[in-house]
């Protein structure tokens, strides 16, 4: 729902509702770990600045802030004892891989 609703916003050049709209959903799926979908939203909110040419305010690099900071910290298992912490650990690189993609991509443009 947010990917449709702010592209026919950024359609009709309704950037500060997409802008809303995308931030707040970035955050609030980032909020319930679901990184996937909030990095997707992170990165849509920086195109529409672009789209927009939303001057770089400090509005704006605080909303950029905030998103980063969301992300979620993935703690890595410091000692293996059992094939049980074995599996966490290959779980938990997995979750954090997924979190440094996502991140990275949302970085990369905001950078840009």
């Amino acid at each position: 729902m947010y990917k449709s609703i702010s592209y026919r916003y950024v359609s009709a050049e309704r950037y500060s509702e997409a802008l809303d709209l995308l931030h707040s959903g970035a955050c609030l799926q980032l909020k319930h770990g679901e990184v996937t979908c909030g990095s997707e939203l992170a990165v849509m909110f920086v195109d529409a600045l672009v789209k927009g040419k939303i001057p770089c305010e400090e509005e704006i690099l605080d909303r950029i802030r905030k998103i980063y900071k969301l992300f979620p910290q993935i703690p890595v298992a410091s000692n293996l004892a059992v094939d049980d912490d074995v599996q966490q650990l290959t779980e938990a690189i997995g979750e954090a891989k997924a979190r440094l993609q996502g991140c990275s991509s949302f970085l990369k443009a905001a950078i840009k």
